[in-house]
């Protein structure tokens, strides 16, 4: 079963601003004060070690993984990132190597200084979709809100997510109503 829900529902808007690792698409610029910025912002990855395995293209940073960028705030036990060409190689661009995914697995926490909190065993951000899914156990909250299912995928081009269920589970969603203040 599929239960679609668009970035509209506050649950969702944070999802989306979890996903600064790369840049915004022009969709979610309406989140953030300055996408440009943040685009050209570091992401700063500390851990108990970092292996780099030029052939397979990828960089595993293992034990204790703290990825920050911003406010945004990845914590994992291991975090893979892939990418597609290797620094100071023939059909690198100047700007350095792109990043293709990024697999973060293992009590994979992912926070925002302003609110929210995802929390899944696995995310993976594919750079040229501008996609995100986050499975095992994956539960998304913003304040008492929050979003639960099998599977969580955040499309951020297209500004949409799809929440999926087990097949003996529904998805569950808890959202309170906004108070305006007086």
């Amino acid at each position: 079963m599929k239960t679609s829900i668009f970035s509209s529902c506050s649950v969702f808007k944070i999802l989306i601003f979890f996903l600064l690792v790369a840049p915004c698409s022009a969709n979610a610029q309406i989140l953030q004060t300055n996408p440009e910025n943040a685009a050209k912002e570091p992401m700063v990855i500390k851990s108990n070690t970092l292996e780099v395995d030029d052939e397979l293209k990828m960089v595993t940073f293992t034990g204790d993984v703290n990825a920050k960028k911003g406010d945004l705030v990845i914590e994992c036990n291991t975090m893979r990132v892939y990418y597609e060409n290797r620094p100071g190689h023939k059909g690198s661009d100047s700007n350095g190597t792109k990043v293709d995914k990024i697999v973060a697995t293992g009590d994979v926490r992912i926070s925002r200084a302003q609110g929210g909190l995802a929390t899944a065993e696995k995310a993976v951000y594919y750079q040229t979709d501008e996609k995100v899914i986050l499975t095992g156990k994956p539960v998304v909250k913003q304040g008492d809100d929050f979003v639960e299912g099998e599977k969580v995928t955040i499309f951020l081009r297209e500004n949409r997510s799809i929440v999926e269920s087990a097949r003996d589970q529904k998805v569950k969603a808890i959202i309170f109503p906004r108070h305006k203040g007086k």
